[in-house]
């Protein structure tokens, strides 16, 4: 009898140890973690590693409004470049330019996407490249949620490439130094 037991205690072990290790090596994953203040949920953030040359960096996330009113999310804060601006792209005489936004609404019980060729975060002025793994310390205020601190993981050009496939977005350059 205590051979059986062996038996069926050892793998629980073997599962209950492997259970903790992936735990505890999520973060170093570069894997994203959701976050929550009100009624508002941000998931899914991520930002492209950036080649040593480009001076601008972009962070997508997606956000949702559980509640029953609107929100906005007013502006975003990072130690890691010189400005930080929403922006979005609009065509403009047949010529996608990004464009500075003065905030993005939220409206009650929909999801706002903010991704490649659409709405997103930008960083300008990077102080020093995004670097696959790392994590982008950054700081989100909302009219009426208030302020959320986040980490945005930094992925791959590959791993970025399959978020932007995943969120149906083409593949845009967010590395001109005049935000266009």
């Amino acid at each position: 009898m205590p051979r059986t037991m062996d038996l069926i205690m050892k793998p629980r072990q073997t599962l209950a140890a492997a259970s903790l290790l992936a735990l505890l090596l999520l973060p170093t994953l570069g894997l994203s973690q959701d976050y929550q203040i009100g009624t508002l949920a941000v998931e899914q953030a991520w930002a492209r590693e950036s080649p040593p040359t480009v001076t601008n960096g972009a962070a997508f996330m997606t956000i949702t409004n559980r509640g029953t009113s609107s929100d906005r999310l007013v502006s975003a804060e990072a130690e890691v470049s010189e400005r930080v601006e929403l922006h979005t792209h609009l065509m403009d005489d047949g010529v996608m330019r990004m464009r500075q936004v003065d905030s993005i609404e939220l409206k009650p019980g929909e999801v706002t996407q903010l991704k490649p060729g659409g709405l997103h975060v930008m960083f300008i002025g990077l102080k020093a490249p995004f670097k696959a793994g790392e994590q982008v310390p950054v700081t989100l205020r909302f009219e009426q949620g208030g302020s959320l601190e986040i980490d945005v993981p930094v992925k791959t050009m590959d791993q970025a490439g399959a978020m932007m496939q995943e969120h149906g977005a083409a593949a845009h350059d967010h590395g001109a130094s005049d935000g266009q």
